[in-house]
């Protein structure tokens, strides 16, 4: 069962839900962009093409590593479905932290971050340079463990749709839930850029790894979410949305004086650079990045 999840095949559902998400937004007068929505839906139909991509880069290695297994985990038992839940809850944490705090990472996350409004369409505007880079590869200790890649793959599919609910400013604070499981409250503190909020609550439907290692923070009634990317990306075009950080990247590499600073751009965080760089009259360059690093 879990094998044939497939978030690509919700989309057009998804899509619905959102538009749904505009009238409750247009019945209280609360700010919404459609031509931003709309881009977030582009952006989305070149997830599949990614995805290939990515599958076709990588499979032979997943294969690989699945025929060296010592044992394989049952995935028609509760407890097995359950240990392959909690091992996916890791990898995601691992997976989305490093997203944020490992530039080559951040290179392809930030385009689900540069909406400027919280809202439904925004979950679905996904990175289409995510598979070729290997973020697959933080979930290949699984497959080591035991479990078959669809199944990991599928799981990770089922925590990818969950968190489409967590993208409004609709949903309160959820009371006991809050810091336990992801919310809305607790997702709306990730998507923000300013100050306590800023790199928080990576977990996918748990939060347990953020408490673990310090990184869960709540949303506070004195301090709004403020949305979008540092510097703001003020662009409505599917493709420079994608390809800006990469584009920022590969300059801030050239100018780089030397190999040390240039695999230090690529692994340090996103506001990292090195001392001293060349300047620059680009306002997506790393030099010009306003982004703190908690």
């Amino acid at each position: 069962m879990i094998e044939h999840v497939n978030e690509s095949m919700l989309l057009p559902p998804l899509i619905v839900v959102a538009a749904l998400e505009v009238l409750l937004l247009r019945r209280r007068g609360w700010p919404w962009d459609g031509r931003d929505a709309l881009v977030s839906a582009v952006i989305a139909l070149g997830q599949p093409i990614a995805k290939f991509l990515g599958a076709a880069l990588f499979a032979g290695l997943f294969g690989w590593v699945w025929s060296q297994r010592r044992w394989t985990v049952p995935l028609d038992t509760a407890w097995g479905i359950g240990l392959l839940f909690l091992g996916e809850e890791l990898c995601y944490y691992c997976y989305h932290r490093c997203s944020h705090r490992v530039r080559w990472f951040w290179a392809t996350h930030a385009v689900h971050h540069s909406p400027e409004q919280m809202n439904l369409a925004g979950a679905y505007r996904l990175g289409w340079t995510g598979g070729i880079t290997g973020t697959g590869l933080f979930f290949l200790p699984l497959v080591a463990l035991g479990f078959a890649p669809p199944a990991v793959f599928g799981m990770l599919a089922v925590n990818l749709v969950y968190q489409f609910w967590l993208h409004t400013e609709l949903v309160p604070k959820l009371g006991v839930l809050e810091g336990i499981v992801n919310t809305p409250s607790a997702h709306r503190v990730h998507h923000a850029r300013n100050g306590p909020y800023l790199d928080r609550n990576f977990g996918g439907v748990l939060l347990i790894w953020d408490r673990v290692f310090g990184s869960y923070a709540p949303e506070r009634d004195d301090i709004p979410c403020d949305y979008g990317l540092l510097p703001p990306l003020h662009s409505r075009n599917p493709f420079f949305i994608n390809f800006h950080e990469w584009i920022a990247l590969g300059r801030d590499l050239k100018r780089a004086t030397n190999w040390g600073d240039r695999l230090r751009l690529l692994t340090h965080p996103p506001g990292w650079q090195p001392d001293p760089l060349p300047p620059t009259d680009s306002p997506f360059s790393l030099a010009n990045s306003n982004r703190t690093q908690p």
